[in-house]
């Protein structure tokens, strides 16, 4: 009987669907399904919410919920990872203080300033979970959802032995999105994507065995599709392979979109996911949730907890179904780059193909990246190796020196700029960087 962990089981929406999509795999069924998070209301809600989920299903499962992170992990096979240290009230300071030098970010999670300062509040507490897992769990696995998601999965892939690896979206989303533009079943689409979260390449994207890039291009120019994407639809233009997530996202990881009013205005307010408006999308999205969140779980269960219980998308279960000795999955994961991208840095995270089965995770060879495409991998790769060193070291020096190599914040401010908008975040954060002995650059 597998025990399956959620840290951060307040996160409802993924822990809703991630523990429906366990429990329809066979072997998953009769899990103990532990829950755990800081915020005893958010784990209530949780607790209520798998039990309904188990008793609408008819599984012979069980369900745990408790505060403590250690208890939680004794005898776990696999942990998920879904946790937002310090809070939105927080967080929204990381968009706030940039956006006032004028570097104007759109979701704020993963890169450039406000994604290095969320990892340098977050780096401790990941890795404190997986030292928790070597003592009470040392042969489960560690899924992390959580952004930003390439610091956090290399501090925790350079401290610990732990099997880990970081599921995200937008590998298998975008698939989808590209075989719907040229009106073709996933069932007829092969393709091979690597790189780095959040900006890995589809190196090989075909039809039926064939390239299937020209009819991409030949959709583009229907303006519908090309203003669904824009950012990255430019992107492909350039640079011949289309990268994976969203504009919002990828538009605040380079230097051409977002450094002048006019090219945001021109780019970046059209097709999905934008909010030109005070804050980014996301952080509007999120403050909403904060406020609103228990009407919200509120009105669920008063709609009669509706949820279907047929499997989802998501890699999560496939990957704990196959740990667990089910069938192999091939899904791509975030993990240590052993000579996997042959010009990205070793030990770098990358986002590769990996095949899940009981030894854990296997990730599979790609060689080198077209050189375009590494070459702004390996820009941001620099940045956040300098932000997980200043994590684990609490060197402020270095948190600066990371951000003047970010692409978009360099495209916007000198140096001093950067070092002034650097130090008042670290003031800000000082409360939530246990690593830092002083925060003065």
């Amino acid at each position: 009987m597998a025990r399956i962990v959620f840290i951060g089981a307040g996160s409802l929406g993924f822990t809703r669907g991630l523990v429906r999509d366990v429990l329809t795999f066979p072997l998953l069924r009769d899990a103990t399904i532990v829950l755990m998070d800081v915020n005893k209301e958010r784990l209530d809600f949780a607790h209520k919410a798998v039990k309904t989920i188990i008793e609408r299903g008819k599984y012979p499962a069980k369900v745990e919920a408790t505060l403590d992170r250690k208890q939680a992990l004794k005898g776990a096979d696999a942990v998920l990872c879904t946790i937002l240290n310090g809070g939105v009230q927080v967080w929204r300071h990381d968009i706030e203080i940039p956006k006032k030098y004028g570097v104007d970010t759109n979701v704020g999670d993963s890169r450039g300033p406000s994604g290095v300062f969320r990892a340098l509040r977050t780096i401790p507490v990941m890795v404190d979970i997986v030292r928790d897992m070597e003592k009470y769990c040392p042969n489960a696995i560690m899924l992390n959802y959580t952004n930003p998601m390439a610091m956090l999965c290399r501090a925790m892939q350079r401290e610990s032995f732990v099997k880990t690896s970081g599921l995200c979206h937008s590998v298998q989303g975008t698939a989808h999105m590209l075989a719907n533009w040229i009106k073709t079943p996933m069932s007829d689409i092969t393709y091979v994507c690597a790189g780095i979260n959040h900006m890995a390449w589809y190196v090989e994207f075909k039809k039926k065995g064939k390239d299937a890039y020209p009819l991409i291009r030949e959709a583009m120019k229907n303006k519908k599709i090309y203003n669904e994407e824009q950012v990255r639809n430019e992107m492909f233009l350039a640079f011949g392979y289309y990268v994976t997530e969203s504009s919002g996202h990828n538009s605040e990881y380079n230097w051409w979109f977002r450094k002048r009013p006019d090219l945001i205005k021109k780019y970046c307010t059209t097709g999905t996911g934008w909010n030109p408006g005070k804050y980014a999308y996301i952080l509007d999205e999120y403050l909403r949730r904060e406020k609103e969140w228990k009407k919200d779980i509120k009105k669920w269960f008063d709609d009669g907890a509706p949820i279907s219980l047929d499997r989802g998308a998501e890699y999560a279960a496939y990957i704990i179904n196959a740990y667990m000795g089910g069938e192999s999955f091939e899904f791509n994961g975030n993990v240590r780059n052993t000579g996997i991208i042959t010009n990205l840095p070793p030990d770098a995270c990358v986002e590769v193909p990996v095949v899940a089965n009981k030894r854990g995770f296997n990730a599979i060879h790609v060689g080198a990246l077209p050189i375009q495409c590494a070459a702004l991998n390996n820009v941001t790769i620099a940045v956040e190796e300098m932000a997980v060193e200043a994590a684990l070291t609490g060197d402020p020096t270095l948190v600066y020196q990371s951000i003047c190599y970010d692409p978009l914040t360099a495209a916007v401010l000198s140096l001093a700029e950067i070092k002034k908008m650097v130090g008042e975040m670290l003031k800000k954060n000082k409360d939530y960087l246990p690593t830092f002995k002083k925060i003065e650059i």
